[in-house]
């Protein structure tokens, strides 16, 4: 197996460098603790005018406040990362809307609610104690690589796999200008997670399927958290939280939700 990849925005020069089983738990609701306010890693303060502007950005995190979201460190970071840079110029003007929008290759960016609903529910799990930054998190699904950036203004490191490469080339490049030191990209297959890196403290998924794969499991830290979509019985899809405990896997049911699906392999 290959070293540790590390990310290729981690520059000097401003050059680039050279069958799951079902889980079966306890149902218990977390409350979330008063999150101390965590400095971002990698970024300067958002300056500029029109969408570089911090104003748009401030406009976003105010509606996503309105909505519920009551992390300041996830407040914080979805106003820092620049979703525009991530979508395609000719869906800019949408780019700070609550909608997903097309990225490619029958993907998807997803709605900035739902980033920031999925990252402050890692944030709540009980083994986090209160801690600014999480550990180590895993990342399913690349997509453009604007998830990959908000985490990781919360969390010390990021890994981030996607399987379809022309999508994996696409977030590189946007991720590049960033230069953050603390994301990993990989290329490969999402549904075996990344052995290299764990245990994880977090891990997230940007894709759902019937049920959430026992590698991913496998590979979360005890006392870790993962918030991924999952199909329901009834065919629709909900967001799961899964905490590995240990007295065992215990599993939330949250909201429905509207994701591409999990699949195997790469492309």
């Amino acid at each position: 197996m290959k070293q540790r990849p590390s990310f290729p925005a981690r520059l000097d020069s401003g050059k680039p460098q050279a069958a799951p089983k079902t889980l079966l738990g306890a149902t218990r609701v977390v409350t979330p603790q008063s999150p101390a306010r965590a400095k971002p890693v990698g970024m300067a303060s958002p300056t500029g005018v029109g969408l570089d502007s911090s104003a748009i950005r401030a406009r976003m995190v105010k509606k996503l406040a309105e909505q519920g979201i009551d992390d300041a460190v996830v407040l914080e970071a979805m106003g820092r990362v620049e979703r525009h840079r991530f979508v395609d110029s000719a869906l800019v003007n949408q780019a700070y809307e609550d909608t997903s929008l097309p990225i490619g290759l029958g993907q998807t960016i997803s709605k900035p609610n739902v980033v920031a609903r999925m990252i402050a529910l890692l944030r709540e799990a009980p083994g986090l104690q209160g801690a600014q930054l999480m550990g180590r998190v895993l990342e399913i699904g690349t997509g453009c690589g604007y998830q990959a950036a908000v985490l990781a203004c919360v969390a010390r490191e990021v890994y981030s796999i996607e399987r379809l490469r022309g999508l994996h080339d696409k977030a590189r490049e946007n991720l590049r200008p960033m230069r953050l030191p603390n994301v990993h990209m990989i290329f490969g297959d999402g549904m075996l997670g990344y052995a290299q890196g764990a245990p994880y403290s977090a891990i997230i998924s940007a894709a759902g399927g019937e049920n959430v794969p026992q590698a991913w499991m496998d590979q979360l830290a005890m006392g870790g958290r993962l918030v991924a979509p999952t199909q329901t019985q009834s065919g629709q899809q909900a967001l799961v939280v899964i905490d590995k405990t240990p007295q065992g896997f215990q599993q939330m049911l949250l909201e429905p939700v509207n994701f591409v699906p999990l699949k195997s392999g790469i492309a």
